[in-house]
């Protein structure tokens, strides 16, 4: 396993539109392990693997108290969302020290392949479906930040460019 490297917002790769992954094979698992093990040293709760510049639908997602309970999505759909909204603060690893409220659907019903190539469905609501909602984000080219104001968002980028020169 390996740790990747984490694009930080406003670099224009987050903005990429992933592709469908062809085939679950050793490579796609050896992403998942690498993901995983990027997330946790992070740490966060959710990565996509736009986020580490592979632009390809794939998610790792744990939002366990104990880091325990891994999760693989690959690729994600979607397939219900409820009426009801919920706001929550998100954070994100491309965009690290930036929280800010984002509203999302309440709960959601997400079908998508595991690591090992099988078809599952899953409900999900709070954390979790605010992370796969987030996540999901990603592999559309679109970073949590772009729900906020114009202003916030200016504000966002200016700070992460100045961040990114000090290092």
């Amino acid at each position: 396993m390996a740790l990747l490297n984490i694009l930080h917002y406003p670099d224009k790769r987050l903005h990429k539109i992933a592709k469908p992954v062809a085939t679950v094979d050793e490579r796609i698992r050896k992403l998942v392990a690498d993901m995983a093990e990027t997330m946790y040293a992070a740490p966060g709760v959710g990565l996509a693997a736009t986020q580490v510049d592979v632009h390809e639908r794939v998610i790792v997602i744990d939002v366990s108290e104990t880091h325990d309970e891994l999760r693989a999505f690959i690729n994600p759909e979607i397939v219900w969302s409820s009426d009801e909204r919920k706001l929550a603060e998100e954070g994100c690893l491309s965009v690290p020290g930036i929280y800010d409220s984002v509203e999302r659907a309440e709960k959601v019903r997400v079908r998508a392949l595991n690591q090992h190539g099988e078809m599952f469905e899953i409900d999900c609501e709070g954390l979790l479906a605010v992370c796969i909602q987030h996540e999901m984000d990603h592999l559309m080219g679109r970073v949590f930040v772009e729900y906020l104001s114009p202003l916030k968002q200016t504000r966002i980028k200016t700070k992460m460019k100045k961040l990114a020169h000090a290092m």
